[in-house]
């Protein structure tokens, strides 16, 4: 089967350019969970999907990434008691492989465990080089096109990354920069490096692990990087590190998750709402008003989608809800998503006038999301869950929409499904 041909239409973004049909880093080409490739199914054969190929890969929570065509994943091959983590490099058409980049990890005892270890940070791609972070801080630019080092760090051993859990957060780009949210101390809990030759340009913040990932947002006539931890949300100045505002909040390590959301002047963090200022670097809470801080999460698993003047949401137990982005007020819930339990995840994906739900349970959904309910149009399973958790098992991996395509992976296989209107 092949790809419908790449679109020569680009979005800017910044100081760089990304063709239609790319799906560069995590949540998409603007980090924000929206997919604008047209010509894409409205309703699923009653049959499922049509699987383009399916191929084995290993250990890790990282999603995949598209670019010109090729798909890129990192995962890791776990035999006790030695550990690889690896960068694939598949053809999108076919799956097969193109190049793979290994190296030896030193992973703890308990890294060997189900659902323990394993990349958990989606690469990114940009200009021809691919930006890849492993669990334990090995950071690479390789070329993309050939697998080849550029340069590369171990960032656990420069600045002392210790927490138990690894690195998470997915890397972003900024202008020259590529800026890590790796969690070390003293002072290093954000570190920017130089793109071409990864020589360091500031590092910040002396807060402690998170799930969750930056983002940049434009607000107050500033640049702002928003970087959520379990002590606080902090705003920095991208190009410098330098602090524009940071509220006090209080979050377990394994509640930070979501990736922030911003939108019209609001940012929401989990289930806080920030009001940024349109004349300068700064915000206040919104709402809730009275919650207390360590119950203002509305997913341990699942980032927020803006539309409009709403916020659509997975909840953790399992729920999918509306609310008023300037309230907080719940319009609708429906529990007809996936399983109501602790450990769900609902991921959203705007594509057109409908959103792409991907649950924990490995089903991809195409829905209509609007304040007057829920509608679902198609539901198509795509991949069994592999992620021990509780008494079940769950597929956590926010998939990756590309060419008219879903690519989506476990502990087992990546999977790549057509999506498109006409074969």
């Amino acid at each position: 089967m092949s790809f419908v041909p790449l679109v020569s239409f680009v979005i800017a973004q910044g100081a760089r350019k990304v063709a239609l049909g790319d799906w560069p880093e995590a949540r998409g080409p603007n980090r924000d969970g929206v997919w604008n490739e047209t010509g894409i199914m409205e309703s699923f054969p009653p049959d499922g999907l049509k699987i383009a190929w399916r191929v084995p890969v290993g250990r890790g929570w990282s999603s995949p990434v598209v670019v010109q065509g090729r798909v890129y994943l990192t995962d890791a091959q776990v035999v006790r008691p030695t550990a690889k983590e690896r960068v694939l490099c598949l053809d999108g058409a076919t799956g097969k492989l193109l190049w793979s980049h290994q190296y030896d990890v030193d992973y703890p005892d308990w890294a060997f465990e189900p659902n323990a270890g394993g990349p958990r940070a989606t690469p990114i791609i940009q200009n021809g080089k691919l930006f890849t972070l492993g669990s334990l801080g090995h950071f690479f630019c390789l070329d993309a096109a050939k697998g080849s080092v550029v340069w590369k760090k171990n960032l656990a051993k420069e600045y002392g990354v210790k927490e138990f859990t690894g690195i998470t957060a997915s890397p972003l780009i900024e202008g020259e920069l590529v800026i890590l949210q790796i969690c070390a101390k003293p002072a290093a809990c954000v570190v920017a490096l130089n793109k071409n030759t990864g020589k360091e340009a500031w590092k910040a913040l002396d807060d402690s692990f998170t799930y969750s990932s930056p983002i940049i947002l434009t607000a107050g006539g500033k640049k702002q990087l928003i970087v959520w931890t379990q002590e606080a949300v902090t705003s920095l100045e991208p190009a410098t590190g330098k602090t524009w505002w940071r509220e006090r909040l209080q979050t377990p390590g394994d509640m930070a998750v979501s990736t922030p959301v911003f939108s019209d002047s609001r940012l929401l963090i989990a289930g806080l709402m920030f009001k940024l200022d349109v004349d300068k670097p700064t915000a206040s809470a919104l709402w809730p008003e009275t919650m207390p801080a360590t119950r203002r999460v509305l997913s341990n698993t699942s980032t927020a989608l803006f539309l409009g003047d709403y916020v659509y949401t997975a909840k953790i137990s399992g729920e999918l809800v509306c609310l008023e982005a300037g309230t907080g007020k719940q319009v609708w819930t429906t529990n007809t998503v996936t399983d109501l339990k602790n450990g769900s995840s609902i991921h959203l994906a705007l594509c057109g006038d409908a959103v792409f739900l991907f649950t924990n349970q490995g089903n991809l959904i195409r829905a209509q999301l609007t304040p007057q309910g829920y509608r679902e149009f198609g539901r198509a399973h795509l991949l069994e869950p592999t992620s021990p958790f509780g008494d079940r098992k769950c597929a956590w991996t926010p998939p990756a929409y590309a060419n008219r395509h879903v690519f989506v992976r476990n502990d087992e296989e990546l999977v790549c499904a057509s999506l498109a209107a006409k074969p």
